[in-house]
């Protein structure tokens, strides 16, 4: 699929389809092009689906962190003068849109979250090692997910480039502690926003645990398991993610 990347202001996003927006919030590993199926099939079932690129690597260090991807999530939001929007969050992207609904929930309509960190402190510092060669590397991105050949050439790439990127990796690391420092545990029960847990039983990043924890805090989840997967449901199992969200949300009437 290609993409036409929209530039409007300070923000760089894709945009498909008509009707409520459902705005994905990526990770720290991979581009876009990772939640192809999912735009694909719920942009064709009614939803307008928004990816905003978070700025991980071009804002200050000292403000690189779950906060501020948050506040310029909300500036987004305004930007494109949405009422109310479904977030849908894996790994970081999950934090980010966990942390934005705290701050401004009368924005938000449902939430989304697989993979996410938030509560499990070595959620992200484990996933991203410091140096090391190539081959090291691809062992370590091919343990995000439960089918190692899911990480293909070019996220071992970006996970290698970044590693080896002075700048990237000063970044990354600061997202790393900011997320341990933003730990969710004692405002999730204030939170009343519907959200749907979709989980790989197979997470090797955050265990299924760390699901079963978001599910007895948040007062309206629901938690769904797709076997035979890892960290990130969204790209390693498309059709049974997608399946299973749309499900929710038609049951939910979103």
């Amino acid at each position: 699929m290609t993409h036409d990347l929209i530039t409007e202001g300070d923000f760089t996003y894709l945009e498909k389809g008509e009707g409520t927006p459902i705005i994905i919030l990526h990770g720290l590993m991979g581009g876009l092009s990772n939640f192809d199926a999912v735009t694909s099939h719920f942009s064709e079932n009614g939803y307008k689906v928004v990816i905003p690129e978070l700025p991980v690597y071009t804002m200050p260090l000292l403000k690189t962190g779950v906060k501020s991807f948050a506040s310029y999530l909300n500036d987004f939001i305004k930007m494109k003068g949405y009422k109310e929007v479904i977030l849908l969050g894996n790994s970081m992207g999950g934090h980010v849109g966990l942390y934005h609904t705290k701050m401004a929930p009368e924005t938000v309509k449902a939430l989304v979250i697989t993979g996410s960190s938030g509560l499990y402190e070595s959620a992200m510092g484990e996933s991203y090692p410091k140096r090391g060669d190539y081959e090291y590397i691809k062992q370590k991105a091919q343990g995000v997910f439960y089918n190692p050949e899911c990480a293909t050439k070019e996220i071992v790439d970006e996970v290698y480039d970044t590693v080896n990127d002075r700048n990237k990796l000063l970044k990354t690391l600061a997202i790393a502690k900011s997320a341990i420092r933003h730990n969710m545990a004692q405002d999730l029960p204030e939170m009343k926003t519907p959200t749907c847990i979709i989980w790989g039983k197979q997470d090797g990043v955050t265990p299924p645990e760390v699901a079963e924890d978001f599910n007895k805090l948040l007062p309206d989840s629901d938690l769904f398991w797709i076997d035979e997967c890892g960290h990130a449901a969204m790209m390693e199992k498309p059709n049974e993610f997608n399946d299973i969200l749309l499900k929710w949300l038609k049951e939910r009437g979103f």
